[in-house]
């Protein structure tokens, strides 16, 4: 089946959004029967239970000694690193 972008109103805000044919396409190959119906800043809002701030620690990288803000509360017991020296890491 070929799909065509269609617009669908948010039933959050109220405002319209592009169901685009690629992601009817990604639904249908997923097997998703229904349409979305929210936008993508709703669903995001939905997703992280309406709060867009996420509580940050201070940490000391153990690879280069520099410091940093992670997501979770570091624990003395693991080490912590910064972004760049995590991503070299795996």
């Amino acid at each position: 089946m070929i799909h065509q972008d269609k617009t669908i109103v948010c039933k959050d805000c109220g405002q319209e959004f592009l169901f685009t044919a690629s992601e009817q396409d990604f639904y249908e190959e997923k097997g998703f029967t229904n349409e979305p119906q929210r936008c993508k800043s709703c669903r995001n809002a939905r997703k992280n239970g309406g709060s867009t701030q996420r509580q940050m620690f201070d940490a000391t990288c153990a690879s280069c000694g520099n410091s940093c803000r992670v997501p979770f509360e570091p624990k003395y017991d693991r080490p912590v690193y910064c972004s760049d020296c995590f991503a070299r890491q795996r």
